[in-house]
């Protein structure tokens, strides 16, 4: 059972005696003044039931307060029980999703309790114990539903931006990964062609030169697996358009097009003869392309630098922006360049990072196995 069940069981059964026992007496009277509004002493037959009643309608107080506060009201007329209106209205405030409606009952409740004061001890007595019994449970009970529901709204409202958070990932893993497929169709295409071409020229050939055809068709086909297995799992649109796709070749183009737009940017580009395979190098270019992207938004006018470095196993690339001299012209940005790199770069088994740079700029990192 649970520590909330047990609570409530204990309150209900400690306001149920409370109720039945007429609060052992306690609001009958005022120093020697007997304000009870009936005169007289319950009998069992009634006060038990009675009791029962108010306990049962505290064990259901969250559903149905207004019953409580009935009841409760009942109970003070009768037998003078007012812990039980103390309660009801504690229950009727937090649980109200009006406060006219809680006012209006903390109003009646009011004329209720404090009539029979009034009647025998003035407006001196009533006011105070009015006040304590009823507009001081309405207020704490507004206060603490109040603050309930602000919870509650900030919960939903986190959880909400984390589903819409998760589903833009999604979004944007889903929409790289068609991207990936689109330039794996081309590059196997471009592949398969050469191939064919080198088995028409080995059927033209008749025999001649057949060792370093085979050759050249065997590397083809090796290297166009090498790109397969890069990406197995990949879902591959059968309606992509064919398009050439660039790569590191490609990377002065790219950084010439922003110098034309008055960007500061310089490259620096690794030699080596030995050309990175497609996938990778459409990666990269698809990452310094987005980076500078950002860049012109966010930082136009800071100095930039674009450096590609490889090893035997690993290429790595580097685009570092310094603080930008005045403020950018804070263009319209989707948030999701940044998510479809990363997505490209780990399908591709690398790994990228991005943040901002001690010196106030930023820079973006990213590593991918050759």
């Amino acid at each position: 059972m649970r520590p909330a069940t047990i609570l409530d069981a204990v309150l209900a059964l400690s306001v149920a005696a409370s109720a039945a026992s007429g609060d052992l007496g306690a609001g009958r009277s005022i120093g020697d003044q007997d304000i009870a509004l009936l005169g007289w002493d319950p009998p069992l037959w009634f006060s038990v039931p009675l009791g029962l009643l108010v306990g049962a309608a505290v064990w259901h107080r969250r559903r149905r307060p207004v019953v409580l506060l009935v009841l409760a009201l009942v109970a003070w007329v009768t037998v003078d029980a007012f812990v039980a209106v103390v309660l009801a209205q504690y229950t009727f405030a937090e649980r109200s999703r009006s406060r006219q409606a809680a006012a209006v009952a903390t109003m009646v409740a009011g004329v209720v309790v404090g009539f029979p004061i009034w009647r025998l001890g003035g407006a001196d007595a009533a006011v105070p114990l009015t006040a304590a019994i009823c507009l001081a449970p309405a207020l704490l009970g507004l206060y603490v539903g109040a603050h309930r529901e602000l919870i509650a709204g900030m919960r939903e409202r986190a959880e909400r931006a984390e589903r819409e958070q998760r589903e833009r990932v999604l979004r944007a893993r889903s929409d790289e990964r068609a991207q990936i497929a689109q330039d794996m169709h081309d590059v196997v295409t471009h592949r398969v062609s050469l191939m064919v071409l080198h088995a028409t020229a080995l059927e033209a050939s008749e025999g001649r030169d057949a060792t370093a055809i085979g050759k050249r068709i065997g590397t083809i086909g090796r290297e166009a697996l090498s790109e397969l297995r890069s990406l197995v799992d990949v879902l591959r649109t059968d309606d992509a358009p064919l398009k050439p796709q660039p790569g590191l070749a490609d990377l002065a183009d790219l950084v010439e097009e922003s110098r034309r737009t008055g960007m500061d940017v310089t490259l620096r580009v690794d030699e080596s003869e030995a050309p990175a395979p497609a996938l990778v190098g459409h990666a990269v270019y698809r990452v310094v392309q987005e980076a500078l992207t950002n860049v012109h938004k966010h930082a136009g006018d800071a100095e930039c630098a674009v450096i590609v470095q490889r090893t035997a196993k690993v290429l790595r690339l580097s685009v570092t922006n310094g603080r930008a001299r005045e403020p950018a012209a804070g263009l319209p940005s989707g948030g999701h360049g940044l998510l479809g790199i990363a997505e490209r770069v780990r399908l591709l088994g690398g790994e990228l990072t991005a943040g901002a740079t001690p010196e106030g700029g930023y820079s973006v990192i990213a590593e991918v196995p050759l």
